[in-house]
């Protein structure tokens, strides 16, 4: 039999039980998919921002089609979309408290020290990079917008006075800002948290008011004002123990000589102007 003939029968006998093996193997370790999780994938707004606390929209679906999360979790989604994928499952919508990105720092140029000029790549991880950028406060915002482009959603937009100025509408919470920041100013928290301090300054005590107009002083009015526990200022700046946030309520803010602590009312803040130094006694 000649070679050529010989070297096609092994290569075709050869194929032929691989084959064999590879549908076997087919039939022994076959995996049923469940059709709906792409029919609700699809019906997802395929942001995949990682909201969710899961990688993407697809296995959010996955989740939501084996009952594991309600469709109300995805917060790209608007009501509509949400109600769509519910009727869909034959499942409720389920509640889910809208979270979204809130910025530490309210110190624009209208009330910050600018103690140097930055040239230089005009980011703010540049910006950090040089001597912690030319703002007074050493943990102030730099102004230069990575935020804004970071946030794939536009939700971020930045102010006359240098600010990032978020659309609760729009942020979907992805972090894309937090993860952006090189100052650490930006958390997410859910819409009904009410109280913020918008500032991280550590420097305790009046003189803090002459790099920022509306810096925390560590006064402890809040803490006082505030329910036991929920507010103290040991750190050098008012913190709030999160925990505690359903006890809070508008009397916190009260007395804030600087207006770093602010209520947040729907989705705007409320701020309450600053005492003169007598109302705050």
């Amino acid at each position: 039999m000649p070679l050529m003939i010989q070297a096609i029968l092994i290569l075709g006998g050869t194929g032929l039980v691989f084959a064999v093996f590879i549908a076997l193997a087919n039939m022994k370790l076959w995996v049923w998919t469940d059709p709906r999780i792409e029919i609700v994938s699809q019906m997802l707004p395929q942001a995949n921002c990682g909201a969710c606390g899961l990688p993407g929209c697809h296995a959010f679906a996955e989740q939501t089609v084996q009952g594991k999360v309600e469709p109300s979790k995805c917060t790209v989604s608007n009501a509509d979309q949400i109600a769509g994928i519910a009727a869909f499952l034959g499942v409720d919508a389920g509640e889910a408290t809208k979270r979204v990105a809130r910025l530490l720092c309210a110190g624009g140029t209208d009330v910050a020290l600018q103690r140097a000029e930055y040239r230089g790549l005009p980011t703010c991880a540049a910006a950090a990079a040089v001597a912690g950028g030319g703002k007074g406060c050493a943990w102030g915002c730099l102004g230069l917008a990575d935020c804004a482009i970071a946030c794939t959603f536009g939700a971020i937009r930045m102010s006359a006075t240098g600010l990032p100025v978020v659309d609760v509408d729009l942020c979907t919470s992805c972090g894309d800002c937090v993860e952006a920041c090189p100052k650490g100013l930006f958390v997410v928290r859910p819409m009904d948290d009410h109280l913020l301090v918008q500032c991280k300054n550590l420097v305790s005590g009046d003189g803090v008011l002459e790099a920022c107009q509306v810096a925390c002083t560590t006064c402890g009015k809040c803490a006082l004002d505030a329910e036991a526990g929920l507010i103290s200022v040991a750190t050098g700046v008012a913190v709030i123990d999160y925990d505690k946030i359903a006890l809070a309520t508008e009397r916190a803010v009260e007395r804030c000589p600087t207006g770093a602590i602010v209520w947040l009312a729907g989705a705007q803040f409320a701020r309450v102007p600053a005492l003169s130094s007598a109302e705050a006694a």
